[in-house]
């Protein structure tokens, strides 16, 4: 019996749950306007759905890794964002941007796992994937090294672990600016923060990171690594 069209189809993320991949400059629907590709999700034409989890999976996987610190947290929680997102495309406001929903679903989705893991009281495995450590060192005020492998490697470990000592809340504000690049505009739009509160709120999470980060850097020095 064929199935429905409204289902998700079954081999739809294609994502190995040990890969950690930065997002492509490029994707496969980057040139696909946005309003065309939700009128054929609004049809729910099966492969409009795949070409819109071929294009944001890998993203989305990778900030789910950076907001749990657990591939397979990561994973479990990719498929049901995705999910979520077949679910309620006819919520989805037309003069929204796509990718900006997308993040909105994920990080609301990742805020609750967290919410669930602390009940149950698990911690974090410190397990990141690569994360943009230029954009934070120079929200930090500091300055690349990109001359200096074996600096820069240990630097971006540092910023890892560093962010996993954040406040949930002040993490995904750090990941989606400093990691993700994207707007305050589409940050406010995800949270549904007004723009003082975004800055000042993002303005603590780095005061507090470079505060985290001195004392990581200040162990390693006393353990003479």
């Amino acid at each position: 019996m064929p199935g429905r069209e409204d289902e998700v189809p079954s081999d739809v993320l294609e994502l190995p749950a040990h890969v950690v991949e930065p997002p492509a400059a490029q994707e496969e629907s980057g040139d696909y306007p946005d309003r065309l590709l939700i009128a054929r999700l609004r049809r729910r034409d099966s492969s409009a759905f795949e070409l819109l989890v071929r294009t944001h999976q890998h993203r989305v996987y990778d900030f789910c890794v950076r907001m749990v610190g657990d591939r397979e947290e990561a994973f479990d929680l990719t498929q049901e964002i995705f999910l979520s997102i077949h679910q309620h495309l006819d919520k989805f406001r037309a003069d929204a941007k796509l990718t900006t929903w997308i993040f909105r679903i994920s990080r609301n989705h990742c805020l609750n796992r967290l919410k669930y893991l602390k009940r149950r009281g698990r911690g974090r495995s410190d397990e990141f994937g690569e994360s943009n450590e230029l954009s934070i060192t120079e929200s930090l005020g500091g300055s690349s090294r990109p001359d200096d492998a074996v600096s820069a490697q240990r630097e971006r470990e540092l910023v890892h672990k560093a962010i996993a000592h954040l406040e949930e809340e002040q993490r995904a504000l750090v990941v989606l600016r400093d990691v993700e690049g994207l707007s305050y505009e589409e940050i406010m739009e995800i949270t549904e923060l007004p723009e003082g509160t975004v800055k000042s709120r993002l303005h603590r999470a780095r005061e507090k990171l470079a505060g985290i980060l001195a004392k990581l850097e200040e162990s390693l020095a006393d353990r003479g690594d």
